[in-house]
């Protein structure tokens, strides 16, 4: 999901404090009146309409700058897909990561058939100028046809034992569905789990494999990044 990059112009708060509202947003399991009564606790004064505007005008822009920054995905991708219910009618949410467990994309699609793999196939690799040495898949057959239509070089392995990577990424977004009280539209999941799996994975390290030194050192740059990226469109 892509969008024009947005402006600061004609906003009272300093742009520090909007970084701020839309990083507790997307990083934490809070409502925008809880984020509200977080920066009251600061000493700023905001509404929770205003820092939802916020949240929608800057949180895709800001995941997509994170995108850019970082390093090259893994060669080895996991995809997966799990329902999510939407005004009463089921849907499907697609995402893939890479062994690291980094989110590569998600796509909000109202089938789980070939045609629907197939787009997220080319949703992926959009833009991408290498494909991964292996996919790995559970053994639904929309799989199998995405496949043979856009990487067909590319191994496939299908295994509903191999894939819990791709299974376990869809934890933090079943916590947020339940905080939102489910989604109202399907445009607003896909703009929302856009900009929060940009967001909320690159302050999600695989802390459990690191020692505290070296957390808190990827922490620390990856708090970097994300200043930068947000100095670079206050600019």
């Amino acid at each position: 999901m892509t969008s024009a990059m947005p402006s600061f112009k004609r906003h009272r708060y300093p742009v520090e404090i909007i970084d701020e509202c839309v990083w507790l947003y997307f990083r934490f399991g809070l409502s925008f009146r809880e984020v509200e009564e977080l920066m009251l606790r600061r000493g700023v004064v905001v509404s929770y309409e205003t820092i939802r505007r916020w949240c929608h005008k800057f949180g895709q822009a800001y995941a997509n700058e994170l995108r850019r920054r970082r390093p090259r995905p893994g060669d080895k991708w996991h995809l997966d897909e799990v329902f999510v219910r939407i005004n009463g009618t089921q849907h499907y949410l697609w995402r893939a990561v890479d062994q690291n467990g980094n989110v590569l994309d998600v796509l909000v699609q109202s089938r789980r058939n070939a045609k629907a793999a197939t787009r997220f196939f080319r949703k992926l690799l959009k833009g991408l100028r290498y494909v991964p040495r292996v996919i790995v898949t559970d053994k639904l057959a929309s799989y199998e046809v995405a496949h043979r239509e856009t990487m067909a070089s590319v191994e496939h392995r299908r295994s509903k034992y191999l894939n819990n990577r791709a299974e376990n990424s869809h934890q933090p977004t079943r916590q947020r569905e339940r905080a939102m009280k489910r989604f109202t539209s399907v445009r607003h999941a896909q703009r929302f789990l856009a900009a929060f799996s940009g967001i909320s994975s690159h302050f999600r390290p695989r802390r459990h494999r690191l020692s505290v030194t070296r957390w808190r050192e990827e922490m620390a740059d990856r708090f970097r990044v994300w200043n930068e990226v947000t100095a670079t469109m206050a600019a």
